[in-house]
């Protein structure tokens, strides 16, 4: 890869998008599930006007969501259960910047607030096409941080009729697992799974030593050690600023970040397990798929490619010198990263390379799924669609037999 700008047209959103995710035999499982809800076709809401030809398909059920509001981003997945997994009906995905400005004052702003509002009622409205859909929708560190979190969701289950759950760290770290539980290499003794979010990132340290789960979406289980760093893009780009980056402020940036990963409680047991056994990284944020984009030098985003690709160490460094050496015009102009992502890219970077120079591995793979993914599977293997479709096989196979 040379100095040179990489570009590929980025589309952050998961509208139309179809695909076949881990299911039964390989992502199973996850933390136990919080109560969620059932949506029909009264929930409040703008409509989103139905695909023609689609009302049959839609009466089918069981169809799940799973809504995340994160400090940057809010993010909705529809689905429907398929033999080895489940396919995406329908998906949405937009920066809010819900947290902007809460490192500072400690309350959510009213412009984020009415941005996030309004992103929502376009949720709500992709919902309400489906009846009796089961989901779950959560929040997670703004509105865990936020001083005027509670009357903010009160507005939000008021003016939109959507009640969120708050989850706690250790949830949000057990569902980022599960989403992206298909992506551990097999043959690894162990991975450092590192969710950069816009207010926090989650560290996962997942130990295979004793053995694996016998099903990939219970791998939750061998979390080891975690921990969720109070620092994110939105709170380091508030801190040190995101526009023009220096050299300098890049490594003011990277040692502010390794400060608060020595708060990690596996560190030392990370370190001495590298040692002896080949960790990788398991990376999955706008940060590490950015850069993912970057490296392939796509035309335009395919999740295809970037969605579990490899990145050795020094692929890693080339990109990152790439994305450095732009100015803050170069990132905007950039379709690979945009207005929206080009103050806080280079600060996802940073926290980035805290985590890698605290623990040298030699290759990252890139997840380009998380919270979304991990609700989803969570609240499917609750319901054990999986579990009643291979006994309805079985009958059905012993009927032909008969």
């Amino acid at each position: 890869m040379t100095d040179t700008d990489r570009s590929a047209a980025i589309s952050r959103s998961d509208e139309g998008m179809s695909r076949s995710v881990p299911g039964p035999e390989r992502a199973r499982g996850g933390p136990d599930a919080a109560p969620d809800s059932r949506l029909g076709t009264k929930a409040k809401g703008r409509r989103t006007p139905a695909n023609p030809g689609s009302a049959a398909r839609k009466r089918r059920s069981p169809v799940y969501a799973a809504l995340d509001l994160g400090t940057n981003n809010c993010r909705l997945l529809v689905a429907r259960p398929t033999e080895n997994g489940f396919r995406v009906l329908d998906g949405f995905s937009r920066i809010v910047r819900l947290g902007e400005g809460l490192s500072q004052s400690g309350r959510l702003s009213e412009a984020a607030m009415d941005r996030t509002i309004e992103a929502l009622r376009l949720c709500q409205g992709k919902l309400s096409q489906y009846d009796g859909v089961r989901a779950r929708i959560i929040a997670t560190e703004a509105c865990r941080s936020a001083t005027n979190s509670p009357a903010f969701l009160d507005r939000v289950k008021r003016e939109v009729g959507l009640q969120f759950e708050v989850v706690d760290r250790k949830t949000e770290a057990q569902l980022a697992v599960t989403g992206c539980a298909d992506l551990i290499d097999g043959n690894s003794p162990g991975a450092l799974l590192f969710d950069i979010g816009g207010g926090s990132s989650e560290l996962a340290w997942l130990d295979f030593r004793g053995g694996r789960p016998k099903h990939q979406g219970k791998t939750a289980a061998s979390i080891r050690s975690w921990q969720s760093l109070p620092v994110g893009v939105v709170s380091i780009a508030e801190r040190f600023g995101g526009v023009d980056v220096t050299p300098e402020i890049f490594e003011a940036m990277v040692a502010f970040v390794a400060e608060q990963l020595r708060r990690f409680r596996g560190r030392e047991k990370v370190t001495e397990m590298l040692r002896t056994h080949p960790l990788h990284f398991l990376g999955t944020s706008g940060t590490v798929t950015t850069l993912a984009g970057l490296y392939l030098g796509l035309e335009r985003y395919e999740r295809a490619k970037v969605d579990g690709l490899w990145m050795s160490s020094d692929d890693v460094d080339a990109t990152m010198r790439v994305l450095l050496a732009m100015s803050y015009e170069r990132r905007v102009a950039n379709p690979c990263i945009g207005r929206e992502r080009a103050d806080l890219v280079i600060p996802g970077c940073a926290i980035f390379e805290a985590i890698r120079r605290e623990w040298p591995c030699k290759r990252i793979r890139v997840a380009d799924r998380g919270l979304r993914e991990g609700l989803l599977i969570s609240m499917m293997s609750e319901d054990r669609v999986w579990r009643r479709a291979r006994k309805a096989r079985s009958r059905k196979g012993n009927g032909d037999a008969r």
